[in-house]
């Protein structure tokens, strides 16, 4: 089974075990450096949660998806036309004033993550911000089907060294907020130079 296949055939439970859960203290940061009423991306937006809730606090957002399972149930969710689309395909130009791709890199390639970063960077306005989640780890691994990458402080800054444009904001750890979970997640948020 490959990971969007995971995501298809279990996106009723995935968006049960997902779309209550309380992200706000992981808003607050991103939130903190965008303007109000400005555009975000949200890569990866699995149910449609933090799509939802950005727009309703007044973002213009567009999301994107690769499961067609997840796009169906977040467009009636959000009310918002979520595109059916990889991060591996993004290809905007100076659109985004944030990026926000909460627990969805971690499927990426290892090594592609440069190219995906390259490609959010690009889709991203000057002095625009990215905010990034990863399992808290060192491991390339598979579980239930999917692929997982994981990432440690060390792995994120060595990725993040690879571009001149950027500025670390943020680098933090955290524990799952689903009420059965223990595991951590690596956060990390980065600003694009304005030149």
């Amino acid at each position: 089974m490959k990971t969007m296949d995971y995501y298809n055939q279990y996106a009723d439970e995935f968006t049960v075990s997902t779309f209550k859960v309380d992200m706000e203290s992981l808003y607050q940061p991103f939130l903190a450096e965008l303007q109000e009423g400005t555009r975000i991306l949200d890569v990866g937006c699995g149910s449609g949660r933090d799509t939802l809730a950005f727009k309703n606090k007044g973002y213009h957002v567009d999301a994107i998806d690769y499961s067609d399972e997840l796009v169906k149930k977040a467009t009636r969710l959000t009310g918002i036309p979520i595109k059916l689309q990889s991060f591996y395909e993004i290809d905007a130009d100076d659109a985004y004033d944030g990026i926000w791709a909460c627990a969805s890199l971690l499927h990426c390639e290892r090594n592609r993550l440069p190219e995906v970063l390259e490609k959010m960077l690009r889709a991203l306005k000057p002095k625009g911000v990215i905010y990034m989640s990863f399992k808290h780890g060192d491991l390339d691994r598979e579980k239930d089907g999917r692929h997982f990458t994981d990432l440690n402080k060390h792995q994120a800054e060595e990725l993040l060294n690879q571009f001149k444009n950027i500025s670390l904001i943020q680098l933090w750890i955290t524990i799952d907020k689903r009420p059965d979970r223990t595991e951590e997640w690596l956060n990390i948020l980065l600003k694009k130079h304005d030149q």
